[in-house]
């Protein structure tokens, strides 16, 4: 029962994450940045590595960007691997922070996770593009990546206040 349970948590999770990232994938761009995006997916991502640990927090992340990519049509196209890579190092990054250095907050750890992102597509892009010119880019997006970590963070900081914990992980939604 308990695995049951499980998987439909982590399956709601994936679904949530999946449903933010097409969200935010039909909203316009800055023209002032191109490209840059909040990174609501995120929400899920952190808040999963935080309650539900490293595994699941990374089967979300993957699930999510197949899934997604396939739905919106970007599977295996350049998009794809910029989210790949900006996420799996991302949340690499968070997991490492949150695990080992207890000095930052949710919000710190959400900040070094868009600066990670960020990091991350732009050496993908200088891959694929093989231009060095995509890093004086990385300026702006590093510069970006403060607000959207900071709106990131205080999003899973107040998600957590309305949910109750037990010892055993379970989540139940608190009635207001």
């Amino acid at each position: 029962m308990k695995k049951t349970r499980g998987l439909m948590i982590l399956s709601l999770l994936v679904a949530g994450a999946i449903v933010l990232h097409i969200v935010e994938f039909m909203l316009p761009t800055t023209l002032l940045f191109p490209g840059a995006k909040l990174g609501l997916a995120n929400i899920i991502t952190l808040f999963t590595l935080i309650n539900f640990g490293f595994k699941s927090g990374l089967q979300v992340l993957i699930l999510r960007i197949l899934i997604s990519s396939l739905l919106i049509g970007t599977f295996l196209t350049t998009g794809f691997f910029l989210s790949l890579t900006g996420g799996l190092l991302s949340f690499l990054v968070m997991s490492y922070f949150y695990y080992n250095h207890k000095c930052f907050s949710i919000i710190g750890i959400s900040v070094l996770g868009a600066a990670f992102h960020n990091l991350g597509q732009v050496l993908m892009a200088f891959i694929l593009i093989e231009s060095w010119m995509i890093i004086f880019y990385l300026p702006y997006l590093l510069m970006l990546s403060l607000p959207t970590g900071i709106f990131i963070g205080v999003v899973v900081i107040k998600l957590e206040k309305y949910l109750q914990f037990d010892g055993g992980n379970k989540k139940e939604f608190v009635r207001n």
